[in-house]
Formats: C-alpha cells, structure tokens, sequence
C-alpha cells in the first residue's frame, strides 16, 4: 500500500476527537475614546484568557506603543488616541514571546523564574524557553 492510503486509513479509524483541532483564539480589545484616551474595557478578560498578570501585559503594551497608561476599574487607559488594530496586533505579539509554546503551539504555558533567567515552560509538551526578561 501507498503512504498516502495508509495514513488515509489509519485517520479514518482513529476516534473522532484526535481529528478535533482546539482552537485558542486571544479576545479582541473593546473600547471606546475619551477625549485623547483610548479606554479598553475588556482588558482584565483578555488578561484571564491568557492567563498572565495584568501588570505584565500593561508593562509591555504601554512600551510597545509607546504611550503612558494603567490600569482603573480593570480597564485599559492608554494616554493617546490608539487604533484597535495597533493594539490587537501588539497583544497577540504579546502572547506569541510571553504565552505560545514554541515548540507546540500551545497556550498552556506558564512563566517561570530560573535564577536570573524567566522560562517559558509548556505544560503540554515540557519544553521550557528563556524569554525576555519579565519586563
């Protein structure tokens, strides 16, 4: 038999739920301006989602964008008038250094202390990654 009839059968008597992809999808901010702020409500959810410190994430985004902010009520304030799709594109930046396993692609990852060194360490496939520093 062919390579390609072999892995056609094998696939169609593995149980369904092999065949399943899950799929992680990082919520998209929502917001609105206040004069020359931009205010993300749903920044504490994105923040649970994937799983790591308001703090952490707030420290990274308001350096990547460049603009001063904090966090009030579990909203995102950013000092300037920033596009959703800026801000999106930086959080999903985020999660590929601070939250994706790079081996596995997997969002099951935690943040570690080494030493010196932070570690990405995957709790699915175990690899562990030095990332950035914590920020």
């Amino acid at each position: 038999m062919e390579y390609k009839e072999l892995l056609h059968r094998a696939k169609e008597k593995a149980p369904a739920g092999l065949q399943e992809k899950e799929r992680f999808e990082i919520p998209k901010v929502l917001g609105h301006l206040e004069g020359n702020k931009t205010i993300i409500t749903n920044f504490q959810n994105i923040s649970s989602t994937l799983r790591r410190e308001q703090e952490h994430m707030l420290k990274y985004l308001l350096r990547e964008l460049a603009t001063p902010g904090d966090i009030r009520n579990g909203r995102l304030v950013l000092g300037t008038k920033t596009i959703a799709s800026k801000i999106n594109q930086k959080i999903k930046e985020y999660a590929d250094e601070f939250v994706f396993c790079h081996e596995c692609g997997k969002p099951d990852t935690d943040i570690k202390k080494d030493g010196q060194q932070h570690t990405l360490v995957c709790s699915a496939c175990g690899t562990r990654r030095i990332v950035k520093s914590k920020i």
